[in-house]
């Protein structure tokens, strides 16, 4: 017995209803490309995505959203995400998806 069943057995009257869970984030989307770099800092790998010409709200949100989703530290700072690691393959991934242009650039 599952907690449905328990819970029916409980409620018998209430009737279930559809919990919709997709949320829509209403970020601007650019025509230019956002860069995606890598870097090297103290020895360690990190990935900057820079030249997002919306408000700085919509690119703060987008940078929370890239770290929850790949589980990794960063920051914003100077209109730059900066992401802990070299994750450039699956942020531009994820970006496109979205529907923004991304440029790879170096290495």
């Amino acid at each position: 017995m599952d907690l449905k069943d328990q819970l029916k057995n409980l409620f018998p009257e209430h009737k279930e209803t559809e919990v919709l869970k997709e949320k829509k984030s209403n970020i601007w989307l650019q025509d230019d490309p956002i860069i995606c770099k890598y870097e090297k800092r103290k020895g360690k790998p990190i990935t900057i995505l820079e030249g997002y010409t919306g408000a700085t709200a919509d690119f703060k949100i987008l940078a929370k959203e890239i770290k929850t989703k790949l589980s990794v530290g960063g920051s914003f700072k100077d209109d730059k995400i900066i992401i802990q690691g070299d994750y450039r393959d699956k942020i531009m991934q994820m970006l496109k998806d979205k529907g923004f242009k991304v440029k790879r650039v170096g290495g």
